[in-house]
């Protein structure tokens, strides 16, 4: 049960940030420390950024309802990939290092790591019970 509510509760932090994108498009930039883009960028920005967290939110819910942890793993992976690729910008590129963002990034895609093992294992541990 444990590992259904944690991968809910990263689908519900993935699911605000989402819901913003979608209904303030200005408060979800601002939040994540970027203006609001015009013209094309802002159709970019807003398609690539609602479309990371409502899929990563759908995903976490999937895994959550259906326990089956390859969801989660997929999730874990894009964050993982967005802390590596924020310190990446910072190391080459002269942007800020965002430890909080990163740290947070981690922190989640570790839960999610960690809820996806419990669920993976509980089909194994349950059948050898039957046999």
């Amino acid at each position: 049960m444990l590992p259904r509510i944690l991968a809910g509760l990263v689908g519900l932090v993935l699911a605000s940030t989402a819901v913003t994108w979608v209904i303030d498009p200005t408060a979800a930039a601002l939040s994540l420390g970027m203006p609001l883009l015009d013209g094309i960028g802002r159709s970019t920005q807003i398609g690539d950024m609602s479309s990371f967290f409502v899929g990563g939110t759908l995903l976490c819910f999937l895994g959550a309802i259906r326990q089956q942890g390859h969801w989660l793993q997929a999730v874990a992976l894009l964050l993982t990939l967005t802390a590596i690729f924020r310190t990446l910008a910072w190391a080459v590129h002269g942007a800020e290092l965002t430890v909080p963002f990163i740290v947070v990034e981690l922190v989640m895609a570790a839960i999610l790591l960690f809820s996806a093992m419990q669920m993976n294992k509980a089909p194994a541990s349950s059948e050898a019970s039957a046999e």
